[in-house]
């Protein structure tokens, strides 16, 4: 049977984390599930509701320094035993019962990669501004790499384990969901996108991407396309 690897890097989500972890236990899938999670040196009772997790196919790493989604993730990889990866953010945005949409493709060896869209049935309920920041970095991918993606800052990213081999990754913040897309694209891999629920929170409800992230995810995408 096959092995299913959810990361999830997780920074002061107190509210969130608990029924996040309850949802993703009560998907139904036809394989084995292991939950790695991530945390960035929460401040706020995360820590403590994590430490007071005890099951067997979830394994906790409590970092000693926060570093950032991108690092917690790439240390999250490192601790994955599975076949198949799949990255969850530790919040409500999205719905882990669409895990088993997301992983048909991979499972009947049709696609290597997928990608959960939160745009291909249009904007949603996302606000202007990260509606047109996702916009400009998604087609400044798609033009230097000639794909055709909407989303490639979606959390879910869903990829056989194989399809990290080889890859230096350099960032180590929200900049790199756009350079793990970058990678995947420079190496002529090809990303099915398959339209997904979206329940976006404002920075009121614990929101924590800043807008510097666009600019450097700019950059990452530039980067991985004229750089070996």
């Amino acid at each position: 049977m096959k092995k299913l690897s959810i990361i999830m890097a997780v920074y002061n989500e107190k509210d969130h984390i608990e029924k996040v972890l309850k949802n993703i236990q009560e998907v139904e899938a036809s394989l084995e599930k292991e939950i790695i999670i991530i945390d960035g040196c929460s401040t706020d009772g995360t820590r403590e509701i994590l430490r007071g997790i005890h099951s067997d196919n979830i394994k906790v790493v409590f970092e000693t320094r926060k570093n950032g989604k991108g690092a917690a993730l790439r240390l999250g990889f490192k601790h994955a035993s599975g076949d198949i990866i799949l990255i969850q953010d530790a919040d409500l945005e999205t719905d882990p019962f669409e895990y088993p949409i997301l992983l048909k493709p991979i499972l009947e060896n049709r696609a290597n990669i997928v990608y959960g869209s939160r745009f291909l049935r249009g904007r949603g309920r996302t606000n202007r501004v990260s509606y047109f920041g996702n916009r400009l970095m998604t087609a400044t991918a798609n033009m230097l790499f000639n794909a055709r993606l909407t989303d490639i800052e979606t959390c879910y990213k869903v990829f056989k384990a194989d399809m990290l081999d080889g890859f230096n990754f350099l960032c180590n913040g929200f900049d790199f969901d756009a350079e793990l897309t970058a990678s995947f694209l420079s190496r002529g891999e090809r990303i099915q996108e398959i339209p997904i629920t979206y329940n976006p929170r404002n920075k009121k409800d614990g929101k924590k991407l800043h807008w510097m992230a666009g600019v450097t995810s700019l950059k990452a995408i530039i980067r991985r396309r004229f750089t070996k």
